[in-house]
């Protein structure tokens, strides 16, 4: 009895000073069960996964597309084909194209800026066929460029049809894909991403509703855009931000309008509960320098391509171990951005990333006398 009661007066010490020392994590229970045909819980910076069921499994989108539509129309903007004050023609093809609508009519002239905003906050399909007419002629060759899109974005088990939504049966994607895109729209257009925040807009007197009810549900939410057609049930891909750590979440196929906010809801909650977001890296940060062997210059700088976010569970970070594994011997020539090793990132010894160090600069051949001294140096190490 007096050995029981010891022991249990030494855990309870182990524990008090653990705890004090910060050292006793959140425990991280299994995902939560979510009522959808798939999901995905992926952090914004990090990209890093934290729960997913059928994540692959290919799915109707439904008006998912119009993520896609955006971010093409995004990048016209970018590249300067349009703005926003461009005045787009509707024609009665995009005035008749049915379901949602924002209630454009024929002939009318409109801005890129009021159709984007039909597409994002009203979900219109007038307004989808509109701008995909006035960037690249019809629909259809719009479909080829939003693949294009796909592809660039890894999204390797997506193909678009129309820029609508619209059922048709080669449209699929996955709720992996969705992630990766709304990633994409997050990282690649933060000018334009505060529309999806927008919780109503009116046109032609009419007030639309954004159908994205986590708006008003939760203040941590901004974006991004729902769907729904009988085939695909009722999808949410869904972003929000707490404390500097942004998730997104994807379910597809749940059964209502309030089953697919409730588990959005219930997804988040679990990521920002048991999991935080640290930058390790800055793009172009100068991790070590290394000696190059024959070369017009003796060391090298070297880093990573971009910079670098893991997400891992709470009180974990003094865990993390950072190795950085270099090809040896390094032998000029050597030019920048070359591949010259790994960075490899552990938590408690189990590796979670692997990013490759690349050549910070160019070393070229050394002359002659350098590279004899150095061929005889390099036999004795």
């Amino acid at each position: 009895m007096r050995q029981l009661i010891l022991a249990c007066l030494l855990l309870l010490l182990v524990l008090v000073s653990g705890a004090a020392a910060g050292q006793i994590p959140i425990p991280t229970p299994a995902a939560p069960s979510v009522g959808a045909a798939a999901h995905v819980l992926m952090d914004a910076r990090s990209g890093q996964v934290l729960a997913e069921n059928n994540a692959d499994e290919a799915r109707d989108p439904a008006s998912l597309v119009k993520m896609m539509t955006a971010y093409v129309v995004f990048s016209e903007l970018r590249e300067g084909n349009i703005d926003l004050d461009e005045l787009v023609t509707v024609s009665e093809r995009a005035w008749r194209t049915p379901g949602s609508r924002m209630f454009i009519e024929p002939g009318d002239n409109v801005r890129v800026g009021d159709l984007i905003r039909g597409v994002i906050i009203q979900s219109g399909n007038d307004a989808c066929v509109a701008l995909a007419e006035h960037i690249a002629g019809d629909e259809q060759t719009f479909a080829q460029v939003m693949n294009s899109y796909a592809e660039q974005l890894g999204m390797e088990n997506t193909y678009f049809a129309n820029a609508t939504g619209l059922p048709d049966e080669a449209m699929k994607t996955t709720a992996r894909d969705t992630a990766l895109l709304a990633r994409a729209i997050v990282r690649d257009f933060p000018e334009y991403y505060g529309w999806y925040s927008e919780r109503s807009f009116t046109w032609n007197d009419i007030r639309q509703s954004n159908r994205n009810r986590l708006l008003w549900r939760d203040s941590s939410v901004d974006g991004l855009k729902t769907g729904h057609t009988s085939a695909a049930g009722y999808n949410l891909a869904a972003s929000a931000e707490r404390e500097g750590t942004r998730l997104i979440s994807v379910v597809l196929g749940t059964a209502s309008e309030q089953a697919r906010a409730d588990q959005t809801q219930s997804l988040l909650n679990y990521g920002f509960r048991f999991f935080e977001t640290h930058r390790l890296y800055d793009e172009g940060e100068e991790l070590t320098r290394t000696r190059v062997w024959k070369g017009d210059m003796e060391d090298l700088g070297v880093g990573i391509a971009d910079e670098l976010y893991v997400t891992i569970p709470r009180r974990q970070y003094e865990n993390l171990e950072a190795r950085l594994r270099l090809d040896e011997p390094l032998i000029a020539p050597i030019e920048a951005g070359q591949p010259v090793g790994r960075l490899i990132i552990r938590l408690q010894g189990e590796v979670m990333h692997e990013e490759p160090l690349l050549a910070r600069e160019t070393v070229a051949e050394g002359s002659l006398w350098r590279r004899l001294v150095d061929d005889v140096l390099l036999r004795f190490q």
